[in-house]
């Protein structure tokens, strides 16, 4: 089959032609039904441009649930691993219920806070913050793709949680037409579906999006060594892809490449401040960023008291523990930035390959 293709037409007839259990992972950004109608106007009296076009119309519920049914049914037959969909209040509801229907397992639920939202209309209802994002593997007993530890040290030594505060798609990531107005109404930011694929795809896997609009999931695949296919019926959506998936270049780091994934390289403290990756006096600090120690020439780590231990003993004596590894415990300051410890022995490793 080929890949880093957008396909043009219809998704639920060309989701028929590809193979079963052929693709890793799928995002599906599906039109959601906002049933606007008339003209809305903002606090102020500016006008809401929603999404109005004729993609996102629907005659009623049931015409929209059967069109979710018929595309998602072909999404579980062609899925191996897991997908995501979003959506908001009108649609997101009506999703999980057929995706459960149809034997999806339900893994996560995601909420995808967005920092700066667009104020709602009229000021008669909450300021609508959010998406929600629907995880689910093909069924219960399919194994899928979860890069716990490469979340966690995304997320600066602590476990990830369900809800990602992330920026509306803005600038100079947002795609425009001839006249300056966005080319598609509902554009997602390039930050959100990085974090996607970091947590459930590895490098190589094949991520299909049946709704493809203006390419970010194929974006963002390809600049971390992912491969993608994309379904899209919108020729200008589609032109205006290709075009910005060919600027994208393939930037693969430690994370994107899931080296936190294996277990971190064997290298010695003395090795990081023989090797100036540390410094003598430079102080390790608690996961909360609290100062505990500082290293000594030896490797060694020495604390406020003048107790001298090696980094494991010193992180069990922190704890009030008998071991603990302090690998795990301490972070340090790498580049202005508060850095886990484990992170400078990849760096090492990294560096002398």
């Amino acid at each position: 089959m080929q890949t880093n293709i957008i396909l043009k037409g219809n998704c639920v007839a060309l989701l028929k032609t590809l193979p079963s259990s052929s693709v890793d992972f799928i995002f599906a950004d599906p039109p959601y039904f906002m049933q606007t109608s008339g003209e809305l106007l903002r606090v102020g009296g500016a006008k809401f441009s929603g999404v109005v076009a004729e993609w996102d119309k629907f005659k009623d519920f049931a015409h929209y649930d059967s069109f979710c049914g018929a595309w998602l049914t072909e999404c579980k037959r062609v899925l191996r691993g897991s997908i995501c969909v979003i959506g908001s209040f009108q649609n997101i509801y009506r999703l999980g219920a057929l995706m459960q229907n149809l034997g999806f397992w339900v893994i996560n639920d995601i909420i995808w806070a967005k920092s700066n939202p667009v104020p709602n209309f009229n000021g008669n209802r909450l300021c609508n913050a959010h998406e929600s994002l629907l995880w689910c593997a093909r069924d219960k007993k399919t194994p899928f793709t979860f890069n716990y530890k490469t979340l966690k040290a995304l997320n600066g030594g602590k476990q990830e949680k369900s809800i990602w505060e992330i920026p509306l798609c803005v600038g100079a990531e947002r795609l425009k037409d001839t006249k300056g107005c966005k080319l598609h109404p509902t554009q997602k930011p390039e930050k959100l579906l990085e974090k996607l694929l970091l947590m459930a795809t590895k490098p190589g896997d094949l991520i299909l999006d049946p709704f493809f609009g203006t390419g970010t999931t194929g974006a963002v695949a390809k600049r971390l060594g992912r491969n993608f296919l994309g379904i899209e019926k919108d020729p200008i959506y589609i032109q205006a892809a290709l075009e910005r998936i060919a600027k994208i270049p393939v930037s693969m780091d430690s994370f994107s490449a899931l080296e936190h994934e294996s277990k971190p390289p064997k290298v010695a403290m003395k090795t990081l401040v023989n090797s100036g990756y540390l410094q003598v006096g430079q102080a390790l600090y608690s996961p909360s960023g609290v100062e505990q120690c500082q290293v000594l020439p030896s490797g060694h780590v020495q604390d406020s008291s003048g107790v001298v231990l090696s980094i494991h003993k010193m992180s069990a004596k922190i704890l009030n523990k008998i071991n603990h590894n302090g690998w795990d415990y301490f972070y340090t300051k790498h580049k202005g930035q508060l850095t886990p410890l484990n992170d400078l022995r990849l760096l090492y490793a990294q560096e002398h390959r």
